[in-house]
């Protein structure tokens, strides 16, 4: 099993103040989750078929959903990927066009969870769409990207291209595999991992296009 744990950040030129931010909120909201428990997660998570029924009065759970998270190691999993990746993004696009670019993933990622469960009445929550997205840009934007993995007892060097391509190769295995499932029960929002993944693909090509037209 590959565990990453790092990646090169020398080519980094500022401190990711935009990507500590949101992995600070996301701690904090998650304590703040903890202490209203059900009631508390019922209310601000996005639950597909009353977002659906009722989308003025709901629209704002498509935001602090993405800061909820089902447990300490949904929390851990998604704020080590943003810690390792995010930085590199942030750098990259600047620091309010990710904190724009994150929201905008983290938006897509629940709209395509929602448009395979529109009649699931369980809590759709956390932060892996808008972190999918990052992952997506940093495939883009650092394609040659080296990520440092646990592998057994040891540390090794791996290209970005292949963890981040296995990962996403899971995501589409399992979203398929979720959509042919219609049971209405809780597990992994695979279809917001492939919607928030595909939206950064596409948003960080798009910025791409228009870095080498403005340095051209």
């Amino acid at each position: 099993m590959l565990f990453p744990i790092g990646d090169d950040n020398s080519s980094n030129r500022t401190v990711p103040v935009v990507t500590y931010g949101l992995i600070a909120l996301n701690v904090i909201f998650f304590f703040v989750e903890m202490n209203g428990g059900e009631p508390f997660i019922r209310q601000w998570s996005v639950v597909p078929r009353r977002l659906v029924a009722n989308p003025g009065e709901d629209f704002v759970t498509i935001f602090t959903s993405m800061f909820m998270h089902g447990g300490w190691m949904h929390l851990f999993g998604n704020m080590l990927y943003l810690w390792i990746f995010g930085d590199n993004v942030e750098d990259r696009l600047g620091r309010a066009k990710f904190l724009i670019f994150y929201l905008v993933c983290g938006v897509a990622a629940t709209l395509a969870q929602v448009a395979f469960n529109t009649n699931s009445n369980i809590p759709n929550l956390g932060a892996s769409g808008a972190i999918a997205g990052v992952l997506g840009a940093y495939l883009v934007m650092f394609p040659q990207g080296q990520v440092r993995v646990l592998v057994g007892r040891g540390i090794a060097r791996v290209p970005a291209l292949f963890v981040l391509g296995l990962w996403i190769l899971l995501q589409f295995i399992s979203g398929i595999g979720s959509i042919t499932d219609a049971a209405d029960r809780g597990g992994i929002a695979y279809m917001a991992h492939i919607g928030g993944f595909v939206t950064g693909l596409l948003l960080a090509y798009l910025y791409r296009g228009r870095s080498i037209r403005a340095t051209a």
